[in-house]
């Protein structure tokens, strides 16, 4: 199953478009607004291919050619968006933190959409900015963040994609050295779940590095919980919230998948004000389900929980980063662009 995904993602790669480094097009009207300072409509691109039968659009901070006189970016940073697909925020968030750290000049900062049709995203409570258009490949609002199918193409699930991407930011700026994947909320859900089944050898040797914001739950990989195994709560260790019942086609099993978890590079991100139903804390919106309350009250406990389950379980011998972000509750563009952060999206506190 691994040896297949590998091969459509490669065929995706190479099925008449070069990710990032072929024909794209901003597909809003022209601003004169640079990408390296917000989310234009020129910043925005996107690239398809036989292999997926749809489009997958993205933020990017430089264009796709790499033509322009700044340096050829040496490092990118990948941010995925939350629940509601606020890949314009995001992006933002990523540009900020970039270059508060000083490092835009050489960084590389991309936001993808995974993008839901508009009937869809009314009923849950999203419409997503931008909306979707005719061509997009769809997910429905829960589906990207667990690694589900699209509905429509070719049907690559959401961790299809971000192999592709990945992959493809190498192939198209051969100087690039590290890539660090964020993702926020509903993004580092995706993101969390992502890092164990991400296709390996595609990256062409550059290390990718994986930071976990403020996910409203997490992916467990045995029956350990905070609070204990609730009584009839038979979601307790399905997908999403542990490795019983995987969808099909996510090319790993469960035991290969917290093995290459455990062998990770990975920070953890919480915001200190992320907690209970305070303001700001988005509580309104978080998991209730038993499943989720068993990793915790609320997305500060549950991701302190599951650092410290990381530590004594997955992987004691890593040292991960558990970063609290003063100051923040849960909120993309407070956590990410924090000095706090920085060490976890870089590696380095400048």
């Amino acid at each position: 199953m691994a040896r297949l995904r590998t091969a459509f993602i490669q065929a995706w790669l190479t099925a008449g478009l070069v990710l990032l480094g072929g024909t794209t097009t901003p597909m809003w009207a022209a601003s004169s607004i640079s990408c390296a300072e917000s989310a234009s409509s020129v910043c925005y691109f996107s690239f398809e291919s036989a292999a997926m039968g749809g489009r997958l659009n993205y933020f990017a901070s430089r264009q796709p050619s790499g033509v322009g006189a700044v340096p050829a970016p040496s490092a990118a940073l990948v941010v995925v968006h939350g629940h509601p697909r606020d890949a314009a925020k995001s992006f933002e968030a990523g540009l900020l933190a970039a270059r508060n750290a000083s490092l835009l000049e050489n960084m590389l900062v991309i936001a993808p959409v995974f993008q839901v049709d508009a009937k869809s995203a009314r009923a849950c409570g999203s419409p997503g900015v931008p909306e979707a258009r005719d061509g997009d490949l769809l997910w429905t609002c829960a589906s990207w963040i667990e690694g589900g199918p699209a509905r429509n193409g070719q049907r690559p699930t959401s961790f299809a994609a971000m192999d592709a991407l990945l992959a493809g930011l190498v192939q198209a700026w051969p100087g690039l050295r590290s890539i660090t994947v964020a993702g926020f909320s509903a993004g580092a859900q995706m993101v969390q779940h992502y890092i164990g089944f991400a296709a390996e050898r595609l990256h062409a040797g550059v290390p990718v590095r994986y930071v976990v914001a403020a996910p409203g739950t997490w992916l467990y990989f045995d029956d350990t919980r905070p609070q204990g195994k609730p009584d009839g709560c038979p979601q307790f260790n399905r997908w999403k919230y542990g490795t019983h019942d995987l969808p099909p086609g996510i090319g790993r099993s469960a035991e290969q998948a917290r093995a290459q978890y455990a062998l990770a590079d990975i920070s953890y991100l919480n915001g200190e004000l992320d907690s209970g139903a305070g303001p700001g804390a988005a509580y309104r919106i978080l998991d209730k389900s038993c499943a989720a309350m068993a990793q915790g009250p609320d997305r500060l406990r549950r991701g302190l929980a599951y650092a410290e389950y990381d530590r004594q379980r997955l992987a004691p011998d890593r040292q991960r980063q558990v970063v609290v972000i003063p100051g923040c509750a849960h909120d993309v563009a407070c956590v990410l662009p924090s000095p706090a952060a920085r060490v976890a999206l870089f590696g380095t506190e400048r």
